[in-house]
């Protein structure tokens, strides 16, 4: 028996619109459900107006839009006062999801066999791939689940 995206994905998964505050996206990873396997889910996926998967904002997005911009000059040299970095804070409480989410999303169908999902999990250096079915989004494979369910199927390892 093959197993496939379906046999292994997430199917229950917090979704946010694009158009909703980054702070509410914020607190649904803060909150994030722990699955099955003990891990607690680090990114939230962002959805359009007619709820089709447009983007994925996780915890690296957050960091990355947080910090200064001008960081991306600077090596580990550069210090802020609290005062400089308030005001960082500020200006990201005012995005939205969109400004923030990493888009384009690479995703998998329902029917991606699992070899094809750990090959590009791997080369992509991905955590997750969203399941898309006729333009929605079904699940969510993990790399976390990927890894759980080798070790303890095909490596035969007890947990």
């Amino acid at each position: 028996m093959k197993l496939t995206a379906r046999d292994i994905m997430v199917k229950d998964f917090n979704m946010i619109s694009q158009d909703a505050p980054v702070e509410d996206a914020v607190r649904l990873i803060v909150k994030g459900k722990t699955r099955e396997t003990g891990y607690k889910t680090v990114s939230v996926m962002v959805t359009d107006n007619v709820g089709n998967l447009c983007g994925v904002l996780s915890m690296f997005d957050v960091l990355y839009h947080l910090r200064p911009p001008i960081l991306n000059s600077f090596r580990d040299s550069f210090i802020f006062s609290e005062h400089e970095l308030d005001s960082y804070i500020k200006r990201f409480k005012g995005l939205t999801v969109a400004q923030v989410m990493n888009s384009p999303v690479r995703y998998v169908s329902p029917d991606t066999e699992l070899m094809v999902i750990i090959d590009r999990m791997v080369k992509e250096k991905s955590r997750r791939l969203p399941v898309v079915e006729n333009s929605k989004l079904i699940g969510i494979v993990y790399l976390a689940e990927v890894f759980y369910h080798i070790s303890t199927t095909w490596l035969k390892i007890d947990i």
